[in-house]
């Protein structure tokens, strides 16, 4: 396989400028290919993520095929299984759970459909590429803000993505990494609120109830900061209590951060990374690809600065 390092270096940075300029697999003769994307939930976050593959896709004439996996690995399992005996040419997998998707992912190579992972990678089987924003460096730099804000002394509870993602497993990693040189940062819960709304908001309310006196949420990703956020304007806890997460930059994220009611939103870029891998699927089965890292983007509320 030849490596085309400049080549996608320079979609990267086209699709960051709107495609101005862009020199890649789309001036070549028009090919067709059935790509797969299989996201492991359709949260607002990775509907972003289908809407930026879905636009790059049209552009280059591929048609793309996607499944959701309702966050659960036996089910998208299937759906793997399924696209293989369709004879799809490529496979773009946001893997439920890193353990779990290894099998899924090795009948894909057995069966040489090329495999690339979209914001999340799987433990085993290999992919040609994985294109991600650095989630350690995102955690890291979320609970970096929180020590902060509360000058190295505090309550903090972390409220955790579904475990076994390998995006959870970084995240939190990143977090920890940065808590290690605060111990008067007192982590009183660590609860997993399944990446959801709902879920964020059910858990904040109980960590509410066991803490009268927290200060801070570091949250690992959008949709439990929203649950979490309103769980404490309903307790009338919100004022003087710092949320820092990661987010997807969307506009209802941004706004809570410009209306200072989440401290922090260290945000990704799903439609990138969606769009970033439809190119560089298409350009593989040509020529080849490199993992190319999505930047993360800081987002900070006025009174938070």
């Amino acid at each position: 396989m030849k490596n085309k390092t400049t080549s996608v270096l320079m979609a990267a940075m086209a699709l960051s400028l709107g495609f101005s300029g862009m020199a890649s697999a789309q001036d070549a003769a028009p090919q067709h290919y059935t790509f797969g994307l299989m996201l492991s939930a359709m949260t607002p976050y990775f509907a972003t993520i289908k809407s930026g593959a879905e636009a790059e896709a049209k552009k280059l004439g591929v048609q793309l095929l996607v499944e959701d996996g309702n966050n659960n690995s036996i089910t998208q399992s299937n759906q793997i299984d399924t696209l293989i005996a369709r004879k799809v040419n490529l496979l773009l997998i946001n893997p439920t759970d890193a353990k779990a998707l290894v099998p899924a992912v090795e009948k894909a190579n057995a069966a040489n459909i090329p495999v690339i992972y979209i914001d999340r990678k799987a433990d085993g089987g290999h992919a040609i590429a994985y294109f991600a924003s650095d989630n350690k460096q995102a955690g890291a730099q979320a609970c970096q803000y929180i020590a902060n804000k509360l000058h190295g002394q505090g309550n903090l509870f972390m409220l955790l993505g579904i475990s076994g993602a390998s995006a959870t497993n970084e995240r939190t990693a990143g977090c920890e990494s940065v808590l290690k040189s605060y111990p008067h940062i007192k982590v009183v819960a660590r609860q997993s609120g399944g990446f959801s709304r709902e879920g964020g908001l059910t858990v904040m309310r109980d960590v509410l109830i066991a803490n009268p006196k927290l200060n801070a949420v570091y949250s690992e990703n959008g949709e439990m900061a929203i649950g979490a956020m309103r769980a404490a304007a309903a307790a009338g806890r919100l004022k003087g209590l710092t949320i820092a997460m990661i987010g997807s930059g969307s506009v209802g994220e941004t706004q809570l951060v410009k209306q200072g009611k989440i401290a922090l939103s260290v945000a990704q870029q799903p439609a990138v990374m969606g769009a970033l891998g439809v190119q560089a699927g298409y350009s593989y089965l040509s020529t080849g690809t490199v993992f190319v890292p999505v930047p993360l983007h800081m987002d900070l509320a006025p009174s938070h600065s």
